[in-house]
């Protein structure tokens, strides 16, 4: 698994409250759910990490 980095993160209370439900409906944590998100993101874009070799 890849090493996770803790970092802050300020958001709008409307915006968190929405990724807040989103994440209950999705039966995911709330940081669970900004990292799919982030990670769909990155997908659409085509920039996802590239996996690393063991």
């Amino acid at each position: 698994m890849a090493k996770k980095k803790a970092f802050a993160l300020r958001v709008n209370e409307d915006m968190i409250k929405a990724i807040e439900k989103w994440a209950a409906d999705e039966f995911r944590s709330t940081n669970g759910q900004i990292e799919w998100m982030l990670m769909q993101a990155l997908k659409d874009a085509k920039r996802e990490p590239k996996k690393k070799e063991d």
